[in-house]
């Protein structure tokens, strides 16, 4: 079994939470789980979240939120956040 990092978790939780993972890679991330307090709080924050906020689609999304959400992303992906700190 390959151990997996706090990163890698938060690129896979996704995938976890949408049934996706391949068995190994599930076994992996629950493995993880065991040994994780922080990864088990934050799998369970984006569970709560989900479960709070219902699903969102694209159609549902102003273009305005549409273009300021991938405005967010873009800049949390490259470590910026838009207001520069």
């Amino acid at each position: 079994m390959m151990e997996l990092s706090c990163r890698e978790m938060v690129e896979l939780i996704t995938d976890y939470l949408e049934g996706v993972l391949s068995e190994g890679e599930r076994l992996n991330f629950e493995g993880h789980l065991e040994g994780c307090r922080g990864c088990t709080g934050y799998l369970g924050q984006v569970r709560q979240m989900i479960q709070i906020t219902g699903i969102l689609t694209e159609e549902s999304l102003s273009e305005e939120a549409k273009l300021e959400l991938l405005t967010v992303f873009r800049d949390w992906k490259s470590g910026f956040s838009s207001d520069g700190k």
